[in-house]
């Protein structure tokens, strides 16, 4: 349902400039703040081409800018001529159309608060993927999951996993992402916490309890991330599998895998896993439990720090959890993919050592702001061992990729572990170890240097088209 919202919302946003014949102008719909950058896209189908464009007001329909087009971009996909809009010069609060040629844009704002509330508008997402209780529908489901395969235990043994938040509007549930939404929910509070409100309850559902949304939203995920890591020795991956495409139905009615209302467990067994004809290429268990281990690290140290909930045994058992997580890491070296039955549907994950660079910084940031914590930089000296052996994230600059190939897309080890080193260098690095002084303390910008160069290859690509896109086509 919600992609069926987004997608008729995006046609009735262009309905009006279609009317006009082939060509178009596509606009930030959120608007453009005063003082930002303030560029639109003008494309055609045809061999028309601009030699300025207008700013018009909606209300006195006059026009208030007129500038020139720029450079043609040409060719982009079906478009044979393109441009980019640039009237960033333009500071006048307002609501705004452009025109170009014939085609003219949907109304938009102009204003310094165009962006807010958008943080908390995103967990509208989240909240309506929840699995369990969701408060969207009000009701429960996915109560029963589930059974057990590929693990010490005996297969189809009953495991309590309900929770969490179903995959991508459907119903597919996975470790690795949802550890690697977790960090994010977390990460962002940490960081803007000002932009975010408490409007809703811990289930989800209208009121106030005097904790932030975002947090609420974060814990709803730590809390089934413990499920899926139930003791130092069981990690599970994922819940059910591509027999989930299988056809349209509400989620407490999900029953395709043969066991009632109970969905398979996936097991992180390091090994590669085949239920149907299709073998994943797993070689071990780090990028998971790497994942796990950041959530863990990084949700203890903001709960202790906060005390934004009072439960002293939970804070300690992430605390354990982080390291427990990163100890599962390291017995198995390597990528966990996903497991599919029906069709070649797998997470195809190749890289592992960013997770466990940021899992690495996580446990540093967890450690020396703990009570009585002390590290004398032994896991800082791991982040960046691991920053070594893959400085560049790989799709930077690529074509194409492979389906979740290098996930999650951007190394947030390399931001946290330069974020660490920057406001180390001001400090006298008392209590931290020779080896770390020498080999890492004033490596900050070495690893902010990686993001330049990626970042340079990417803008290398865009660069090249008028909507300035440089990622890979999945």
């Amino acid at each position: 349902m919600n992609k069926i919202i987004i997608i008729v919302l995006f046609l009735f946003s262009f309905t009006k400039t279609n009317a006009q014949g082939k060509s178009w102008i596509r606009i930030n719909q959120l608007g453009y703040t005063l003082h930002g950058i303030k560029v639109a896209v003008w494309c055609s189908k045809d061999e028309t081409s601009i030699s300025s464009f207008s700013l018009i007001d909606s209300g006195t329909h006059k026009i208030v800018l007129t500038k020139n087009a720029g450079k043609n971009f040409g060719v982009y996909g079906p478009f044979k001529n393109t441009y980019r809009l640039n009237f960033s010069s333009f500071q006048i609060r307002g609501v705004y159309c452009l025109k170009a040629g014939k085609a003219i844009s949907p109304f938009f704002k102009i204003d310094k608060d165009v962006y807010k509330g958008t943080a908390d508008f995103c967990l509208q997402y989240m909240r309506q993927q929840r699995s369990g209780f969701n408060p969207f529908l009000k009701d429960s489901c996915h109560t029963h999951d589930g059974y057990t395969l590929y693990g010490p235990m005996a297969d189809s043994t009953h495991i309590d996993v309900s929770g969490g938040w179903h995959d991508a509007s459907d119903y597919l549930q996975y470790s690795a992402t949802s550890a690697n939404a977790t960090y994010h929910l977390l990460m962002a509070y940490r960081d803007f916490k000002n932009v975010f409100t408490d409007e809703k309850l811990a289930n989800g559902l209208d009121g106030k309890n005097g904790i932030a949304d975002v947090l609420d939203e974060a814990k709803w995920g730590i809390d089934w991330l413990l499920k899926m890591f139930p003791r130092a020795d069981w990690m599970f991956n994922q819940i059910a599998d591509d027999r989930d495409h299988m056809g349209m139905r509400i989620p407490k009615e999900d029953s395709f895998y043969g066991k009632g209302f109970e969905r398979p467990v996936y097991f992180v067994s390091g090994k590669p896993q085949q239920r149907g004809k299709f073998m994943n290429n797993t070689t071990g268990s780090s990028s998971t439990a790497g994942k796990f281990a950041s959530a863990f690290a990084l949700a203890h140290y903001l709960f202790l720090k906060d005390s934004v909930f009072k439960i002293t045994d939970t804070r300690k058992g992430y605390y354990d959890k982080a390291f427990e997580a990163y100890n599962y890491a390291l017995k198995n070296p390597g990528v966990t993919q996903t497991a599919s039955v029906r069709s070649p549907y797998i997470y195809a994950e190749d890289n592992w050592v960013d997770d466990m660079e940021l899992a690495a910084a996580a446990l540093h940031e967890m450690v020396i702001n703990s009570p009585s914590g002390t590290d004398n930089g032994f896991y800082m000296l791991k982040a960046f061992d691991y920053a070594q052996q893959e400085k560049i994230t790989p799709w930077l600059g690529a074509d194409t990729a492979k389906h979740y190939q290098w996930y999650p897309f951007i190394n947030l080890g390399h931001y946290e572990l330069a974020k660490q080193l920057k406001s180390k260098q001001s400090g006298p690095g008392v209590g931290y170890s020779k080896k770390f002084r020498d080999e890492v303390w004033n490596k900050a910008d070495t690893i902010i240097g990686y993001y330049r160069q990626g970042i340079q290859l990417v803008w290398n690509k865009a660069k090249k088209n008028a909507f300035y896109r440089g990622v890979p086509f999945i």
